[in-house]
C-alpha cells in the first residue's frame, strides 16, 4: 500500500464530502449552509493541491487542474459570503445565498471529477 496515495485520496474524498455537506439543503436558506464547512472545504482542498504539486504525470496534472478549479470556486463563494454579510451582520440574503451555493456546486462538480479520476487511476494501476 502506498501511504502517499492513501493520504492524497483521503484529502480528495474529504474535500468532496465537505463540499457536498455545504451545498446540501435548501439553496436560499442561510441556516442550511454553514460558513465553517465552506471554510474547511477550502482549507482541505488547498492541502490536496499542495500534495499534488510535485507529480509530473498526466493524471497528476488533471487532478491538480480540478483541484485548482474547485479552490477558485470555493474561494469565490467565500468572498461572496463575506461581501454579502458585511452589511448588518445577519448574513447573506436568500438571493446572495443562491449565488454562493451555485458557485459551490460548481466546485462540487470539479471535486467529483477529481474523485472519478483518482478512482479510475487506482483501478487501472497494476500492483
Amino acid at each position: 500500500m502506498n501511504f502517499e496515495r492513501v493520504v492524497f485520496g483521503f484529502f480528495v474524498i474529504l474535500t468532496l464530502s465537505l463540499n457536498y455537506a455545504f451545498v446540501a439543503g435548501s439553496v436560499e436558506a442561510t441556516a442550511h449552509h454553514n460558513v465553517w464547512i465552506l471554510t474547511f472545504a477550502i482549507i482541505v482542498n488547498l492541502v490536496a493541491i499542495g500534495l499534488k504539486l510535485g507529480d509530473r504525470s498526466q493524471i497528476g496534472a488533471l487532478l491538480l487542474a480540478s483541484g485548482l478549479v474547485a479552490s477558485l470556486l470555493l474561494i469565490t463563494a467565500r468572498v461572496v459570503w463575506i461581501v454579502a454579510g458585511s452589511g448588518d451582520g445577519s448574513g447573506p440574503a436568500p438571493e446572495e445565498m443562491t449565488d454562493i451555493v451555485s458557485i459551490a456546486r460548481g466546485a462540487l462538480i470539479a471535486n467529483i471529477v477529481a474523485t472519478v479520476i483518482l478512482v479510475g487511476d487506482t483501478l487501472l494501476s497494476r500492483r
